[in-house]
């Protein structure tokens, strides 16, 4: 399928994307402000994702939390959330309702500060660390998705460091460093705006030149620093954490190819011949046929500067330990390395990767979620229309130079969980990995 694309960019450097759809009378609006904890600098951890939570708190002439209101009053949905390098907000209304999610959006982008308040900082900032003790701290394995990044990125690469920031950070917050850091990110030359669904281009592109044409362009960003790193880690990397968890996991992580980069979509593919769904071969072997593994998944974080991550993620079964677990997962990940994959599988993997991005494109949040993506990474959405000719083009060999590479001992970093009465398991003969960097 080819998705239909309109882009245009108003003289504030805002780059807006259409794609209709007459399918069902919804619209998706979708904003992404290229920024995220990559461009936090140290002490000032967790804005972007503080962000996250304070436009929803009122601009100029919203109040605090009518946000919600208006878009949920009109049927739709709404929500944002902050990733490493990009935030994003998207509302999905009724097609009569879009003036109103784009003029909310436009007021927060052009006049959230006249109604920051100290109060509403105090207020979220608790959200904020409350959010952290029920999602992460307290939660089983919450911890895994700062842990990983911290154990493959180096510090002081801008992937590093925890995604929803530190207490301590998130207490030293000022109004005027949530001022500045809005002032300096949540412009529109370093936003994009997709509209995608059931709408008339023309009556939408005088909304967005009447809601949006005014805002003025920012000053410039700080660019972020060098972010290439060596194709691999060097050695195998592990970290243990002792948790409040009944059963083992590891996640086991492979420096990997960006996403856009040819090689990219070779890691993607021989990611979901390891991991995606049932007849994936780690499913299959120690979750159907060694039952070693209660579920085992693969996927790759799909950053798409300096390097990615491909993770295997792998919980164990009821009395199996973790060295167990990891014998089995690298056994598999060293047969594929070694013995290669077939045609067969190359064919089924892109073949599921097909399947689910035609679903995804029929659903109007999903499609305007990943136009944005591609025009906020790579300054171009039409791109995603090269998206799955780019995967068929990849081949047995494409996967097996991309397994035979980046799937070894030289390139593997070990991020495991086990119950806090399992330390004793740690460590035994059954383990596998000869080269050890201490993390």
């Amino acid at each position: 399928m080819r998705i239909p694309i309109e882009t245009f960019r108003l003289s504030n450097g805002l780059l807006v994307t259409f794609s209709e759809d007459h399918t069902a009378p919804i619209v998706a609006v979708n904003i992404w402000y290229h920024v995220g904890s990559a461009n936090e600098r140290a002490g000032r951890t967790g804005f972007a994702h503080l962000f996250e939570h304070m436009l929803f708190q009122g601009s100029e002439n919203v109040e605090a939390n009518e946000h919600f209101e208006l878009v949920q009053r009109a049927g739709g949905t709404l929500n944002g959330s902050t990733w490493l390098d990009r935030t994003n907000y998207f509302e999905t209304v009724p097609s009569n309702q879009l003036a109103i999610a784009l003029w909310l959006e436009a007021d927060r982008m052009g006049a959230l500060l006249p109604a920051m308040t100290q109060q509403k900082l105090d207020t979220q900032r608790d959200v904020v660390s409350n959010e952290r003790r029920w999602s992460v701290d307290n939660q089983p394995y919450g911890t895994w998705w700062e842990k990983l990044p911290a154990l493959t990125y180096p510090d002081p690469h801008p992937f590093h460091h925890s995604l929803i920031g530190s207490f301590e950070d998130l207490k030293a917050a000022s109004l005027g460093d949530i001022a500045r850091f809005f002032a300096t990110y949540y412009t529109p030359d370093n936003a994009v705006l997709t509209i995608a669904g059931d709408f008339d281009p023309v009556e939408a592109r005088k909304l967005v030149e009447s809601y949006f044409g005014a805002i003025p362009r920012g000053k410039g960003k700080p660019p972020l620093p060098d972010m290439t790193l060596p194709d691999t880690f060097g050695g195998t990397l592990r970290e243990v954490m002792h948790d409040e968890v009944s059963l083992p996991r590891i996640y086991l992580a492979f420096r990997s190819p960006a996403l856009g980069d040819d090689a990219y979509y070779a890691a993607s593919v021989a990611g979901a011949i390891l991991g995606m769904r049932k007849g994936s071969r780690l499913q299959r072997v120690l979750v159907r046929e060694r039952e070693v593994a209660a579920d085992v998944t693969a996927f790759t974080f799909d950053l798409p500067k300096g390097a990615d991550i491909l993770v295997v993620d792998a919980t164990a079964r009821p009395g199996v330990t973790d060295a167990q677990l990891e014998a089995a997962v690298v056994r598999e990940i060293d047969r594929m390395r070694m013995d290669g994959v077939t045609q067969g599988e190359v064919d089924r993997a892109v073949a599921l990767i097909g399947t689910d991005f035609i679903a995804s494109m029929q659903q109007a949040g999903e499609r305007a979620d990943q136009l944005s993506r591609f025009a906020t990474y790579f300054g171009d959405p039409s791109l995603i229309n090269e998206q799955m000719d780019r995967y068929r083009a990849v081949t047995v060999a494409d996967v097996n130079k991309f397994a035979a590479s980046r799937l070894g001992e030289d390139n593997r970093a070990f991020l495991t969980y086990l119950p806090r009465d399992g330390a004793e398991e740690v460590g035994s003969e059954d383990a596998i990995g000869s080269s050890e960097v201490t993390a």
